[in-house]
């Protein structure tokens, strides 16, 4: 029905950079909200970056003022600016879309996820 594809994560020295993307594709009506989770070795997954379809935008306090979320409607695509990086941001990163279809409705969906590493 829908895919999520992410691309982009990597290892990087701590204060360094990445970029992360998520292309979506499918059965596509509409999609509401958009964002980005992470999950570190032995932790609960957590929301890193929420984006909606108006733009607004929300961040985790730890990643506030270094992360930028931002998407892209007419292509179904999100990316994640991650600057300033910290060894603590080391995780899988997850992106997340509420998708609508005009036969199944709402849906949630979630890529395979991207590896960030984070060296310190």
């Amino acid at each position: 029905q829908v895919q999520l594809v992410e691309s982009g994560g990597g290892l990087v020295q701590a204060g360094g950079s990445l970029r992360l993307s998520c292309a979506a594709s499918g059965s596509i009506f509409r999609i509401n909200v958009m964002a980005w989770y992470r999950q570190a070795p032995g932790k609960q997954r957590e929301l890193v970056a929420t984006i909606t379809t108006g733009g607004s935008t929300n961040y985790a306090d730890s990643v506030r003022g270094r992360f930028t979320i931002s998407r892209d409607n007419a292509k179904n695509t999100e990316t994640l600016q991650m600057n300033s990086l910290k060894s603590e941001d080391t995780a899988v990163y997850y992106c997340y879309a509420e998708v609508v279809n005009r036969y199944y409705g709402v849906r949630d969906y979630w890529g395979q996820g991207t590896q960030v590493t984070v060296s310190s």
